[in-house]
């Protein structure tokens, strides 16, 4: 399991480009549809988490999942694996940057790569939505923060933060309500 962990995370850290953002589909296509490790609604909680903590996404993602299968060597493993692969790829690269920087064939390439990486993005979006529990403060709420991150009139920390908090204030009252029903 231990090698899984690092081959698996290893796998997505080597070939996705364009950031955590893009390794989300994989992530969650081998986490949750292939392997069954976690369901798709704590993968929720994790992205949750994982956008709210320091760091990038996946990387606390797979530490995250690391931890939750085999524990600490789990998800150190897990992290190791997501990060050599950038980290090995961003040392060739750096070699040869100041030789290849002005090529337009680079400047293409690399224009392809963020179309590719746009699109990955908004269809991992598209599938976590679909997923998501059809409660009217989650859908009020993600209307709301899809706005004014589109406009960046609120940075999106502050958007996270301001979510957690309607969805713990409505569960507190939903819970009080639910007392009340049954005295």
């Amino acid at each position: 399991m231990l090698g899984d962990l690092f081959l698996l995370f290893f796998k997505i850290g080597l070939f996705t480009f364009g950031g955590g953002y893009a390794m989300i589909p994989l992530i969650q296509r081998e986490v949750i549809e292939k392997r069954g490790w976690i369901e798709y609604s704590e993968f929720m909680d994790i992205l949750a988490i994982a956008e709210s903590t320091p760091g990038p996404i996946a990387i606390n993602c797979a530490t995250y999942i690391g931890f939750k299968q085999k524990g600490f060597i789990g998800s150190l493993l897990a992290t190791l694996g997501v990060v050599l692969p950038s980290f090995i790829v961003i040392v060739l690269i750096s070699a040869f940057l100041l030789t290849y920087k002005e090529s337009p064939l680079a400047a293409n390439a690399f224009q392809g790569i963020r179309v590719g990486v746009s699109l990955l993005i908004v269809n991992a979006g598209i599938r976590l939505f679909t997923k998501l529990k059809r409660e009217w403060l989650a859908c009020v709420l993600i209307v709301i923060g899809f706005g004014l991150m589109l406009f960046r009139l609120v940075p999106t920390m502050y958007i996270i933060l301001i979510g957690g908090v309607a969805g713990l204030i409505y569960s507190l009252c939903g819970k009080k309500g639910d007392d009340r029903d049954a005295d």
